[in-house]
């Protein structure tokens, strides 16, 4: 049998209501990394041809956002963080190499922020990872890639302060 999205976010929800702090967010990478392996599972929520950024689900209750993400071809992202909240990334296929930075000199709002790497690894198809509030990482895709991203809340229409490596 399949996994499902409503058993996905429900199983989300359940975790992230009982622990809704870093400890909580690890454990919902464990469960993602569970339904990354179902074929099923990413045919139905992360397929050919999905855009950059679809909101498959929302919690009416806890705010999180289940996204799936598809990019076609090479792209690279600048140095973020996810303004208030967190976020999870799950590789469902193609591999990205992710980035961690640490700041050298904050962001302001007229002023990119200075940062220095601390961390480079690669994602594979069925690899998760979670950034907490203020972790700062950037993607680079060399190949086409689609994932599943949870956030702790919609970010659609949220600023954030640019950052720059040094």
């Amino acid at each position: 049998m399949s996994y499902t999205l409503e058993q996905f976010a429900g199983e989300c929800h359940e975790i992230l209501k009982d622990e809704p702090g870093p400890g909580g967010r690890r454990k919902v990478v464990a469960l993602l990394e569970t339904f990354l392996k179902d074929d099923e599972f990413k045919a139905a929520n992360v397929p050919e041809g999905i855009p950059a950024r679809k909101v498959l689900y929302e919690d009416p209750e806890l705010g999180f956002c289940i996204l799936a993400h598809g990019y076609d071809g090479a792209s690279n992202s600048s140095p973020h963080d996810h303004g208030p909240t967190w976020a999870i990334y799950g590789q469902a296929s193609g591999e990205t190499e992710m980035t961690e930075w640490e700041i050298v000199e904050p962001a302001q709002p007229d002023k990119p922020g200075k940062v220095k790497i601390t961390k480079i690894y690669k994602m594979s198809p069925g690899m998760a990872q979670a950034y907490d509030e203020g972790d700062l990482h950037s993607p680079r895709r060399e190949d086409s890639t689609r994932l599943i991203r949870i956030e702790g809340k919609n970010m659609d229409g949220v600023a954030r302060l640019p950052y720059e490596p040094v």
